[in-house]
């Protein structure tokens, strides 16, 4: 299903451009939009345009800043759109069973290559057994994809921008001067703009309205069609067969504390239990149960709204560890460099996105409790059956012609592996402006990103690598990292045969081992207690006599450059291609 038809359509004004590095009027003026310039004339005289063909985007650079020349996307439709366009999506018409089949299609196709690397293509299911909607699947699941997503032509592009952003900001603090500020501040005002989430009178979220238990003739802001099935009108998967039921895999769940207090946006699973109700999985940790737990001391019902299909910045930022109070439709903003649109919902005054495909809107109870999983989970294992909140089901608000997404999770490779990733590149300059000696790390796929972490330092004292440990356990969800591995600068945390070379070589087990108590997640089922156990440090750097190790420590072989240059010169003389 294609997205709707946009003046200065992405097609089109890649046509126009050609490509050359020069830029047509309208292409500047797309590019003044998106930096929230609005309907100011831009030149070529004014604005230097460079473009790079990289990844299925291109780039601008604009008053000495990096913007994406590819505007946010509209809504999901429109990402679905650009993905076929890119060759990066598969349309199945067959039609298929969301129970268990649909796993394993799209299992084996997210273990394979893709078009520009593992994680296959995208898949849009046109036909799923017992609904009416088309169901999109492993839209994040490649580094390609992922950094699509983000309108990016790489991870570490976008990071770099959040980077210039962030060392900004440090410099002001450092070193304010009012004549140096206020032309740099004005040059980054459309960054700002971005992080202001824009309200919106007519969202296309709320084109029908659906009650689940009244009939006709409820009033709402569009069209109105009474004895809506729920839950059960929706192609909602069961993924793996030890599964407590079917799960919604992909939902953007809103809520609000009391009296008006802090947003979130989480991600959190919920098992349907019949139409009209469904666990909330939320856990301890997390912003939404905090909330929870102020509504249940106030004895009050609490309206939670679920957003499926979004644009693909707002998805990922529900994702994403942000400290707790901040908004995530603030960084989604960022990400799509134009504030994400939100709208009131029908039942509450919760704000939700408005280009989403469906909005669920109900309330939790903070008395009732009903037992939720078992679920096969982003671990590899089935995640425990526990008692968690139930989610009632009120109304359905969605688009004419909605698709529903889903993700599935399991043993690595998955698509949810790619939204990891997009995390440990987009939070990385954060972390090195907090703890300057961090130069890289890497969260592998197989550490199920909260298990284990590689990091490389500039290490200048004894005792250093310990002191990072305990910085990365003290950060947010980095808490639950059962493993975090030390290593020196010169090491690739992400060439994971040359890391593992140095560790293995480097420890000694008495000294080299840290042990830490503290938080673990709550899907670990390793640790005796539940969100509670020990964690591991390894210190595989450098040693010298500050840290106890008096012998000399040796060099690793490097041959001569001269060498190299010489034999690279002459590779083709050796009979080498």
């Amino acid at each position: 299903m294609r997205g709707q038809p946009r003046r200065g359509g992405r097609r089109k004004t890649a046509q126009r451009a050609g490509g050359r590095g020069e830029a047509s009027p309208l292409l500047v003026q797309r590019i003044g939009n998106r930096a929230g310039f609005g309907g100011l004339a831009l030149s070529n005289r004014n604005f230097l345009v460079n473009f790079k063909k990289n990844s299925g985007c291109r780039w601008a650079a604009v008053c000495g800043l990096r913007y994406s020349l590819v505007m946010a996307y509209t809504d999901l439709q429109d990402f679905i759109a650009f993905l076929e366009e890119a060759g990066e999506l598969a349309r199945i018409r067959a039609e298929v069973d969301p129970e268990l089949e649909i796993t394993e299609i799209a299992s084996r196709v997210m273990a394979g290559p893709g078009p520009e690397g593992p994680g296959g293509k995208a898949l849009l299911f046109e036909r799923v057994k017992g609904s009416p909607y088309p169901l999109l699947i492993n839209a994040f699941g490649s580094e390609r994809r992922m950094s699509m997503a983000l309108n990016a032509e790489s991870l570490d592009a976008k990071a770099a921008e959040i980077e210039g952003l962030i060392g900004w900001v440090w410099s002001l603090a450092r070193d304010f001067s009012l004549l140096k500020t206020l032309p740099e501040a004005f040059a980054r005002l459309p960054v700002a703009l971005s992080l202001l989430p824009r309200r919106v009178s007519r969202p296309k979220c709320q084109e029908i309205v659906e009650d689940v238990d009244m009939g006709p003739g409820t009033e709402g802001p569009g069209e109105v069609s009474g004895g809506a099935r729920g839950f059960y009108g929706l192609p909602v998967l069961k993924c793996w067969p030890g599964d407590g039921g079917r799960f919604l895999t992909l939902p953007l769940v809103l809520t609000e504390a009391p009296d008006g207090g802090a947003r979130n946006l989480g991600m959190y699973r919920m098992q349907i239990y019949d139409y009209k109700t469904a666990g909330m999985h939320w856990h301890i940790h997390k912003d939404g149960a905090r909330s929870f737990e102020e509504y249940r001391k106030l004895g009050r019902r609490m309206p939670v709204a679920v957003a499926l299909g979004c644009d693909p910045a707002v998805t990922y930022a529900a994702t994403a560890p942000l400290p707790g109070g901040i908004w995530e439709m603030i960084l989604a903003g960022f990400l799509r460099g134009k504030g994400a649109e939100v709208a009131p919902a029908t039942l509450s005054d919760l704000l939700i996105p408005a280009d989403a495909e469906f909005v669920l809107e109900g309330y939790v109870d903070p008395e009732e409790r009903r037992l939720e999983g078992p679920f096969g989970d982003h671990t590899g294992f089935y995640s425990l059956e526990d008692r968690y909140p139930v989610f009632h089901l009120q109304r359905i608000t969605r688009r004419k012609k909605p698709v529903y997404p889903a993700t599935i999770v399991g043993i690595p490779p998955k698509e949810d592996c790619w939204m990891a990733k997009a995390t440990e590149r987009l939070f990385l300059p954060l972390l090195r402006q907090l703890c300057p000696e961090i130069r890289d790390i890497n969260m592998p796929l197989e550490g199920v990103f909260h298990n284990c972490l590689i990091v490389s330092i500039k290490k200048q004292y004894p005792g250093q690598a310990r002191k990072v440990m305990n910085f990365l356990w003290g950060m947010g969800q980095l808490m639950y990292t059962k493993l975090i591995v030390v290593v020196d600068e010169e090491v690739d945390p992400r060439n994971l045969s040359g890391t593992a070379w140095r560790v293995f070589n480097n420890i000694d087990g008495q000294r080299d081992i840290v042990f830490s108590e503290g938080p673990l997640d709550a899907l670990d089922h390793s640790s005796p207690l539940p969100c509670y156990g020990t964690r591991i440090g390894v210190d595989a750097t450098r040693k010298g006599p500050g840290e106890g190790h008096t012998r000399p420590w040796p060099e690793p072989l490097v041959m001569d450059r001269g060498i190299v240059d010489l034999v690279n010169r002459r590779w083709s003389e050796y009979g080498f291609k």
